[in-house]
């Protein structure tokens, strides 16, 4: 049991220490993020994800800044029986651009790199099903992310351990239209 638990405090600190090397976007402004983003690409080594890459499609984020520098985001993702949708509040830990996410399982959210008109880098550590797993997403204010986007994308993940083939740039979809939408 002693063994069992030294273990459990060893891991918890190398995460917590492997986390701490992951940066967020210098004065990040959760007004400026907020509005209709496209998840256009993600990368993971999460079981479920690698199990399901190939038939993921392009979701999107309705972002609206909260009180306290947290973020409300609406969340839809196609699937084949239809438009799956989501809300959740990230909640602020520490600096801005840094987040928790209980309902979804997400212990760390970060906004690692974002110009707020184009592109944005998204760092989630989570925990689904009793796994843990890293996750980077590239989100896009178009469906159509810019060569510079996909180049920052590629240059950050495998800086957090994750290789080539957990990646998927994420084919357009309208099931879950935004055209005439604003963010709520």
């Amino acid at each position: 049991m002693e063994s069992f638990l030294l273990s459990l405090v060893l891991a918890l600190l190398w995460v917590s220490t492997a986390q701490a090397e992951v940066l967020v976007q210098p004065d990040f402004d959760a007004e400026k993020f907020s509005g209709l983003w496209y998840v256009v690409s993600m990368v993971s080594d999460c079981k479920v994800f690698l199990g399901k890459k190939g038939h993921l499609r392009m979701s999107t984020r309705a972002i609206t800044a909260t009180a306290g520098g947290g973020l409300s985001v609406h969340m839809e993702f196609p699937r084949a029986d239809g438009c799956n949708q989501v809300d959740a509040e990230y909640l602020k830990v520490g600096s801005p651009g840094h987040f928790r996410v209980p309902a979804l399982g997400y212990l760390d959210v970060r906004v690692v790199d974002t110009d707020y008109s184009s592109f944005a880098l998204i760092y989630i550590y989570k925990e689904l099903e009793g796994a843990l797993s890293t996750m980077v997403q590239l989100y896009s204010r178009t469906q159509d992310a810019s060569p510079e986007a996909v180049k920052a994308l590629r240059d950050f993940y495998p800086t957090v351990g994750l290789p080539d083939d957990m990646m998927v740039l994420l084919p357009k979809s309208d099931l879950c239209s935004r055209k005439d939408k604003e963010a709520p």
